[in-house]
């Protein structure tokens, strides 16, 4: 309803002012809405705003489509608040099973994120990618888009060479229970380490991309199976984590169906372009570059930069949409795929960038073999919400609370890492992600599991009526921000910020406890009674739509 009760004042407004931008605002706390519109019109008008923003509110009261509205001036602020209708049918639409599920849409989306080398397993300085793509993609596909989600697998880099060497020469076991990509990574630590202390081994990683590049068959196939066997557990971790990658595409795609040469053909055909013997880069001097854009080696080699453009006009030509999560140490390359993209008439990608995560124990390198996996870091978090969870929960079966322990720990980890900005850099807070009182994944699943309590021993008394009449300040600001769910993922869609969605919750799990605490529920009598249980079902509801866009388990009992 609030996507509606917008539309009508902007339509009101549009209407008696004649100006299509109405500078519409957050009400805060006086409001529901409010427009700053009489600012613009002053200046036209060279009348005092405040008395223009009260011409226009006696305008608005008299117009018969302001049912429902109660508009006022302030100073040169006009206030909108929706009345009662607004409030019961919010709270109607709020517990229809597909609540905030917005119209289909024909415009189709590839997200690309995570995408780390497969050289090991993901750590923690990966998985914020994870999150905020993952976090994404269900937004998308709840706002009507098709989406794929799109992992970009480098199957032919130095990096995967170093990690064929090493599986080529070192021979290892693979371990009982051990997951492919903890196997690899022993072959990669392993490899570089040997390589550190023989520098004179390196040219023959140089031979090995090389000779992929040529489409060596045995290169090919002892690269693609290096790859495969940590691919594997790459997907492993992703799953434990609630997410699900529609594709994977191989780098050497590009290679071999001729696509990346044909993107450097129109490349280097640029005034931009230039050469160095057989190196091949564009001056991006004058574009605010202060660095050649590489797109073959000395050697006559690709780099990978170039199998990204052909990776990005392929995307275009599946999408019409294509958006990629980056980390902050690829905003160079990113700007420079971009502008490179533009310069040839294509389109580029949107691109989300994130600052790091980490944990207080200190930063992390696949290459030195110090690093905390995702996997370890879900295992401790798990350790840590069963300790929890007995404490509060004693009475249940361990099977039970390892259940509610699993569905807390990935909640947990989700939610500490979307709920900051992704340009702000956060510290994974042990303390922080599992405190079941506030701020925090835990919390809102509690708020999830104590409506569905609510709602259980209401149906054991003998059920309710359904009411829509709600007059209680708890109620009906409880019901208003319920009523901002589908306009809040349509926001996200448009701006790419997943923040804002755990903000959302977050602050619907305290008006829910708010609400809870001071208007009591079953207590109360009557069509007070009813009216609160059917507000009590739209946020049982509402968090659990929210939770389950951010990949987390709405538990009904904790």
């Amino acid at each position: 309803m609030y996507r509606e009760y917008i539309q009508k004042v902007e339509h009101l407004l549009r209407e008696i002012t004649g100006e299509d931008d109405v500078l519409l605002t957050d009400g805060g706390d006086h409001a529901d809405i409010a427009s700053t519109v009489a600012f613009a019109l002053a200046k036209k008008e060279r009348k005092n705003p405040a008395v223009i923003a009260s011409d226009i509110v006696a305008k608005i009261t008299a117009h018969p489509a302001a049912a429902d509205l109660e508009v006022s001036a302030k100073g040169p602020y006009i206030n909108f608040i929706f009345g009662g209708a607004y409030v019961a049918d919010s709270v109607r639409a709020a517990r229809h099973p597909d609540y905030g599920q917005l119209p289909a849409r024909t415009e189709r989306v590839i997200l690309e994120h995570t995408s780390a080398n497969p050289n090991g397993p993901l750590h923690v300085g990966h998985i914020r990618n994870t999150v905020i793509g993952d976090t994404l993609v269900r937004v998308f596909r709840k706002a009507g888009y098709p989406v794929e989600a799109q992992y970009y697998l480098n199957d032919m880099g130095r990096q995967i060479a170093i990690v064929a060497w090493g599986v080529k020469h070192l021979h290892y076991e693979r371990q009982p229970d051990e997951k492919g990509d903890e196997f690899i990574v022993r072959h990669y630590v392993e490899a570089n380490k040997i390589a550190k202390d023989k520098p004179e081994i390196e040219p023959e990683f140089d031979e090995m991309m090389e000779k992929i590049e040529a489409g060596d068959p045995e290169t090919v196939r002892l690269f693609h199976d290096s790859v495969d066997i940590c691919a594997e557990g790459i997907k492993e971790t992703l799953a434990a984590m609630n997410v699900h990658h529609d594709r994977f595409i191989r780098e050497t795609t590009f290679l071999w169906n001729g696509d990346m040469q044909k993107v450097l053909a129109r490349v280097e055909a640029l005034p931009e372009a230039q050469h160095d013997g057989q190196m091949m880069y564009l001056d991006l001097s004058d574009k605010g570059f202060g660095n050649r854009y590489v797109l073959r080696r000395s050697n006559g080699t690709s780099v990978y930069a170039a199998r990204d453009l052909a990776f990005h006009l392929w995307k275009n030509s599946q999408c019409d949409r294509s958006i990629d999560v980056l980390g902050a140490d690829h905003k160079l390359i990113g700007a420079q795929l971009q502008t490179t993209l533009a310069m040839i008439g294509e389109r580029p990608p949107e691109i989300v960038h994130f600052e790091f995560v980490s944990l207080p124990e200190g930063s992390m390198t696949t290459r030195g073999g110090v690093f905390i996996t995702a996997d370890e870091l879900l295992a401790e978090t798990k350790k840590r919400a069963l300790e929890e969870v007995t404490i509060r929960r004693p009475e249940l079966g361990e099977a039970e609370r390892e259940r509610i322990a699993s569905a807390v720990a990935v909640g947990a980890v989700r939610y500490d890492i979307v709920k900051v900005s992704a340009e702000k850099s956060t510290v994974f807070d042990w303390k922080e992600a599992l405190d079941f009182e506030r701020q925090s994944a835990p919390y809102i699943q509690y708020a999830h599991a104590r409506a569905c309590s609510i709602l259980e021993k209401a149906k054991a008394d003998g059920g309710f009526v359904e009411n829509y009449n709600f007059s209680d300040p708890y109620e009906i600001a409880l019901a208003k921000h319920i009523a901002q769910f589908p306009y809040l993922i349509e926001k996200v869609v448009v701006e790419l910020r997943p923040h804002l969605l755990a903000t959302y919750v977050r602050d619907l799990a305290d008006l829910f406890n708010s609400f809870y605490r001071f208007a009591p529920v079953l207590k109360a009598e009557g069509s007070v009674r009813d009216a609160r249980i059917t507000l009590v079902d739209a946020s049982r509801n509402t968090l659990a739509a929210a939770l389950d866009v951010l990949g987390i388990e709405a538990l009904e009992s904790m």
